[in-house]
């Protein structure tokens, strides 16, 4: 498996560059959170709601992704919402509070939504080695982004709470300029997409199902990623560090773990068994907020779970949806940004108003919702062949 997948067009490996880039701009915030509540005297509520205006506009903009990209085309799609995020990160940088921040990071979910849906499914089309090695380059790309993030974002926070965002806006352009460089002019789908297109995949349940399973994990997932920083009362290098750990076991398992034990136990039982451990991982932080080591500790093996259920689940979504992947692709995101929305903001107001550890019981409660919709949901996961759409063949003759 692993030689296929590294057999790839040029056009895949410059979307998973750019991809990688894209997603270092969620670790390489995380480091900075608390310097950015004292020194711009935010509560930790405030401070989160820069995940929530960004990721809640990423959720409802790929909504209007498929229309987009079938109208303009996948490469002008991908460039539009990179050259998004270089201007609105570069913004937040330039913000003297936190509203102001909050704000850009608004529009710095609109490019992020543009991109994303487009470069999962510019990747499933041109991939050789079929859509599960595809997804494995595509979550190995964001284990790698989000692992690194932190890195440079501690380095940089450690200098000015600005670094980080002007850090961003400058791996965009990078980004920005590979997809210029390295990949071809790539076709328009068939048929153009409609508004209510990704709303309409939602009737299915193959859809419906893991984008409700991937809202409740969500919810656990950046209740980790977004509050704890705030209990670690950590520097920006330490955090960078920690969350190095965590983005480097979440890669690790997305390419090397998550294809073999989802071929020895099937997709539903290893859903419910990775989520199970995530839950447990998150009561044990709940129970243990006032240690540093057990949250350090439970935030680096989470990452091992995390890698394993993002692959999983997106493989389960792609391979099995019966629309067009672009639009499974946007309504299933659709659906699980809601979480990434919602959790944070609501973890940093559980923490100021009920107790720190708050935020994790939740959590975990909201993750083991999912395991219980993983068990329902037994017959909508179960794989079964799916024929490349026109869209990915053209896109594959292309590439190749």
């Amino acid at each position: 498996m692993t030689s296929s997948i590294l057999k790839q067009p040029k056009a895949v490996w410059a979307v998973a560059f750019a991809s990688v880039v894209a997603f270092m701009g969620i670790g390489l915030v995380d480091p900075i959170l608390p310097a950015l509540s004292t020194q711009l005297d935010a509560s930790p509520s405030q401070v989160e709601l820069l995940f929530t205006s960004y990721f809640a506009i990423t959720g409802v903009s790929m909504l209007v992704t498929g229309f987009v990209s079938s109208r303009i085309g996948p490469r002008r799609t991908l460039l539009a919402g990179l050259a998004l995020v270089v201007i609105f990160s570069a913004l937040a940088g330039a913000s003297g509070s936190i509203g102001e921040i909050v704000g850009f990071r608004a529009g710095w979910g609109l490019g992020n939504a543009l991109f994303i849906a487009t470069a999962l499914s510019v990747i499933i089309g041109a991939a050789s080695g079929g859509v599960s090695g595809a997804i494995i380059l595509y979550e190995a790309a964001l284990g790698l982004g989000i692992a690194s993030g932190p890195l440079l974002g501690g380095l940089l926070g450690g200098i000015s709470w600005r670094g980080p965002f002007f850090g961003t806006a400058a791996l965009m352009a990078i980004g920005f300029v590979a997809i210029v460089v390295l990949l071809d002019a790539t076709p328009r789908p068939a048929r153009k997409t409609s508004l209510l297109d990704p709303l309409r995949a939602l009737r299915h349940r193959e859809i419906r199902h893991t984008a409700l399973i991937a809202l409740f994990y969500n919810f656990g997932f950046f209740t980790l990623l977004a509050y704890t920083p705030f209990p670690l009362h950590m520097g920006a290098h330490e955090l960078g560090l920690v969350f190095f750990g965590w983005g480097l076991a979440l890669a690790l398992s997305s390419v090397l773990l998550a294809p073999v034990v989802k071929h020895r136990f099937g997709t539903s039982r290893t859903l419910g068994a990775a989520l199970a451990g995530f839950a447990a991982i998150l009561v044990a932080m709940a129970a243990g907020a006032s240690s540093p080591s057990v949250l350090v500790a439970g935030v680096i093996v989470a990452g091992g779970f995390l890698g394993v259920i993002n692959t999983v689940l997106t493989e389960a979504v792609m391979a099995n949806a019966p629309v067009e992947r672009p639009i499974a692709s946007a309504a299933y995101s659709f659906v699980r940004f809601a979480g990434g929305a919602i959790a944070p903001w609501l973890a940093g107001r559980l923490a100021e108003d009920v107790a720190p550890d708050a935020p994790f019981w939740v959590g975990a409660f909201a993750v083991l919702i999912a395991v219980g919709m993983v068990a329902a949901a037994r017959s909508t996961l179960a794989e079964r062949p799916e024929p490349r759409t026109a869209v990915a063949e053209a896109l594959a003759a292309e590439a190749t």
